[in-house]
């Protein structure tokens, strides 16, 4: 009896301590839950060092161009970055991406100096004056405190629907370790649209820089859609700004004087003959840094040969005159040369007849006159005498 007695108060003992640890592990999850729907997903050291794009050393670089483009959202692919306005099942935007980001603390954002950035402690930006700056609604969030500040902003207080574009900073960069010119997004700035109380066109106002590598693991977390033809979400917006799928002009280029295109050329017509030619020097110094393949010469030959075609069709050619032009030019052309054969065959038949009359006239050989006949000729006079 006694040892069914021991054996009973075993069991109950594990029995409250598991129910204890159950408990615990519950209270734990439920605190990890809270946690991440108040800070959104949380990202290990590990993958942020996964998704960030190592910038190459000077030592490397042969060839940097640095590049400042404006990315309208309603233009090309662009508005993947605008949709949805208001967070839902979808996701949400990438405003909505870095403004939940600084309202937690887990993103530093750096002023905006137009030209002159630089992302340094220095230039960071308080994230409370930022707020008051742009008239946005705020209050401060549990367990916040001056180390650590930490915001609640409602949805309906983040102006999603007014962030109609997007500054970005584009490196162009060529290196010896790859041998291949790479185009990286360095930072993104968000640019709001704001009317005034009377109305009238939009006035863009530049909000801060945030430097892409810091927000890659959770703009690779949310899936946008592309294309209005297929509803599947096939791409991050990490994906987007890594392949290049924005579309964006050209509104300044890193020079000593710090001065826009707009600055440079005033003229509507000189402003976008510098931007095309801003992107066809780029393309083209990526381009000549290989010699092309046999394919890609017969494809640049087919081309050739076709708008030569096309501009013998605007002058009112057809093909059949023009391949009986082809014809006629190479029927001039054999005999033109079987012409020029005839004359250099005259020619060496003239040349061979000359030689041999020459070769069959005969050398008169000159009179030799020796030491001996003189002698005989002299003893014979004498006798004479």
């Amino acid at each position: 009896m006694k040892k069914l007695k021991y054996i009973i108060a075993f069991i109950t003992v594990v029995l409250a301590a598991s129910t204890v640890q159950a408990q615990v592990v519950k209270k734990s999850e439920e605190n990890d839950r809270k946690k991440k729907a108040e800070s959104g997903v949380v990202i290990t050291d590990r993958q942020q060092a996964f998704f960030e794009q190592r910038q190459p050393s000077d030592a490397d670089l042969q060839w940097m161009k640095v590049i400042y483009r404006s990315l309208d959202l309603t233009k090309g692919k662009n508005p993947a970055l605008y949709y949805p306005e208001e967070p839902n099942e979808d996701g949400q935007s990438l405003f909505f991406i870095i403004m939940r980001l600084l309202a937690n603390n887990q993103l530093t954002a750096y002023e905006y100096l137009d030209g002159r950035e630089m992302f340094t402690d220095e230039f960071k930006v308080s994230v409370s004056e930022l707020l008051d700056r742009f008239h946005i609604m705020y209050e401060p969030a549990k367990g916040s405190t001056e180390k650590n500040p930490k915001y609640t902003i409602e949805d309906a207080d983040i102006p999603g629907n007014e962030v109609l574009s997007y500054y970005i900073i584009e490196r162009w960069e060529f290196d010896t370790r790859s041998n291949a010119m790479k185009t990286r997004v360095e930072a993104v700035c968000p640019v709001l649209h704001r009317t005034d109380e009377f109305g009238g066109e939009a006035i863009k106002y530049p909000m801060f820089w945030v430097k892409l590598n810091d927000i890659r693991p959770y703009m690779a977390n949310q899936y946008v859609f592309t294309d209005d033809d297929n509803n599947l979400p096939r791409y991050s917006l990490d994906d987007f700004f890594k392949l290049n799928m924005y579309t964006g002009e050209i509104y300044k280029t890193k020079n000593l004087r710090n001065l826009s295109l707009m600055q440079q050329f005033p003229e509507e017509k000189a402003l976008k003959h510098a931007q095309d030619s801003i992107e066809r020097r780029l393309q083209a110094f990526n381009n000549d840094l290989w010699v092309p393949d046999r394919e890609v010469l017969l494809a640049q030959k087919q081309a050739r040969e076709e708008l030569e075609r096309q501009q013998a069709e605007a002058d009112g050619e057809t093909g059949d005159e023009v391949s009986d032009d082809k014809q006629d030019d190479k029927k001039s052309s054999v005999k033109r040369s079987t012409k020029r054969g005839a004359k250099s065959k005259d020619k060496e038949s003239t040349t061979k007849k000359s030689s041999n009359k020459k070769t069959n006239i005969k050398q008169r050989k000159p009179k030799t006159t020796s030491a001996s006949t003189s002698a005989t000729r002299s003893v014979r006079n004498r006798k004479r005498k």
